[in-house]
């Protein structure tokens, strides 16, 4: 394992967190609020840091899978604890658990808070928990690619570690360009709706804040009712920037660069916008009694859609009163998820594609033994590789999510709230069902609870993988290895 570069890069994570810290800090100001010290002094002690533990640039640049892996969950570790300080010296959250939780919700873009009253916070920590969405939708990583340049690989290595989806492919020829493209599009996206809402009569800071909570698909909103008692076209405007962000990112590209032909053969859109659609219809079928018109009743169904597939997390209504039919639906979005390389959460669109061929397949060499068929996504055939790494997706999913359910469970709730509360959490959605849906929030849960959902949201965010590796004592048996060898004697 190449430390030295695990070093590097976990510098360069401090650096880049410290000067993103400068952003609240300046709103601060703006506000004239007391909390900006506290960002101010952080923001300088993290650059600082970064800087001088990445001053020497390692001679051996490579950093492998495995590397990639363990460097991913570092670096989210280390955004994570840090990025939770200032929440407890300001005492706006003064518990070590609780302020992890929020920011680890923050940065795997889940959205899930253990605040009772938004409102009550400063418009400093405001922005920094809105900020926290906007660094984890694309991945800080991803951005460090874009500004550090790697070699041997790396550069892949650790995207694919970050990226969300079965596999990561190149949409230019260098990784590293890739990188500066997909944060081109991030940011023009994101610029687009801030002057959109702001345009349209949401104050400044709401826009902002509302649009880092919709760009990143993390849900943290700036009202203790999200978005409920927002103007519906300023609710429409967001619900459609949801899809938008759910969308495969590879799509923009296609789209800018003119391969238009390319853009609209991504199948896995059409199946994404197709789900959109359906439930969004049979949801807004089941409501309608519930509100005083058919717009109203659209309008609702539309945004809970937009907001649960895209793993946001916002709310115009609380759809924990839906009839059991709309919830059902909602729960299946919660695991089906938006699309690969989108900045949405869940299990992806394209991973249920390539199972739900792979089932077929092998239900027609039960049919037909001596037929011998590759499955094919966009008419390029799919790897076995990728096929397996789907299925032991699923089977790690599995694995996770009951283990997480039987510990959350000894705390006595409802069957609906451990189930919905870990689907929530594991797929980076914010809000479930019952105690924790979305008029509600995780305050009540213990601290043991509130660490498996800690787990699960940094899991969820970084495809599990990762995390497991890094977790795996196998992966440091060269390192222990190596430093017995130096013990004398």
């Amino acid at each position: 394992m190449n430390i030295k570069m695990l070093i590097y890069i976990l510098g360069k994570v401090l650096l880049i967190e410290g000067m993103l810290m400068l952003l609240p800090a300046v709103c601060g100001l703006f506000y004239s609020e007391n909390q900006v010290i506290v960002y101010f002094i952080l923001a300088a002690v993290y650059m600082g840091a970064g800087y001088l533990i990445s001053l020497k640039k390692p001679g051996n640049m490579t950093i492998f899978i495995k590397d990639g892996c363990v460097a991913t969950a570092l670096s989210w570790l280390v955004l994570s604890i840090c990025g939770c300080i200032p929440f407890i010296i300001t005492k706006e959250i003064p518990s070590f658990t609780d302020a992890m939780f929020e920011t680890a919700s923050g940065f795997s873009t889940t959205g899930a808070s253990i605040l009772t009253n938004v409102e009550a916070m400063s418009h400093t920590s405001l922005m920094w928990r809105s900020l926290t969405h906007w660094i984890g939708g694309m991945g800080v990583l991803v951005f460090l690619l874009a500004v550090v340049p790697m070699t041997g690989g790396s550069n892949m290595n650790l995207m694919r570690a970050e990226s969300p989806g079965p596999s990561v492919g190149k949409i230019v020829p260098k990784v590293r360009s890739t990188a500066k493209m997909l944060y081109l599009i991030y940011l023009v996206m994101t610029v687009a709706e801030i002057i959109i809402l702001f345009v349209c009569g949401m104050p400044f800071f709401d826009s902002v804040c509302s649009a880092f909570g919709t760009a990143g698909t993390g849900g943290f909103g700036v009202r203790n009712d999200s978005f409920a008692s927002y103007a519906p076209h300023i609710q429409w405007i967001v619900a459609v920037f949801m899809i938008l962000f759910g969308v495969n990112f590879n799509f923009y590209y296609y789209f800018v660069t003119k391969q238009v032909n390319k853009a609209f053969k991504m199948s896995e859109i059409k199946v994404y916008l197709a789900v959109v659609a359906i439930v969004t219809g049979i949801i807004c079928f089941s409501v309608r009694g519930l509100y005083g018109s058919f717009g109203e009743a659209i309008r609702h169904a539309f945004f809970q859609v937009s907001t649960i597939i895209t793993t946001t997390g916002f709310a115009t209504t609380d759809f924990d009163l839906w009839p059991s039919v709309a919830k059902f639906l909602l729960l299946g979005l919660m695991i089906l998820g938006a699309c690969a390389s989108s900045t949405g959460g869940g299990i992806k669109v394209s991973r249920f594609q390539i199972m739900f061929k792979t089932i077929k397949r092998e239900i027609n060499t039960y049919i037909h033994p001596r037929t011998v068929k590759q499955i094919q996504v966009d008419g390029k055939k799919v790897d076995t590789d990728v096929e397996h790494s789907v299925a032991l997706y699923f089977f790690i999913y599995l694995l996770v999510f009951t283990t997480s359910m039987f510990i959350v469970s000894f705390e006595g709730h409802d069957l609906v709230t451990i189930f919905s509360s870990v689907a929530a959490t594991l797929n980076n959605i914010g809000p479930g069902l019952s105690l924790v849906g979305p008029t509600q929030n995780y305050s009540f849960f213990s601290d043991l609870s509130k660490w498996v959902f800690i787990f699960d949201m940094l899991a969820g965010r970084l495809e599990l993988l990762p995390i497991i590796v890094f977790l795996n004592p196998s992966t440091y048996k060269g390192i222990v290895k190596k430093a017995a060898s130096k013990i004398p004697g």
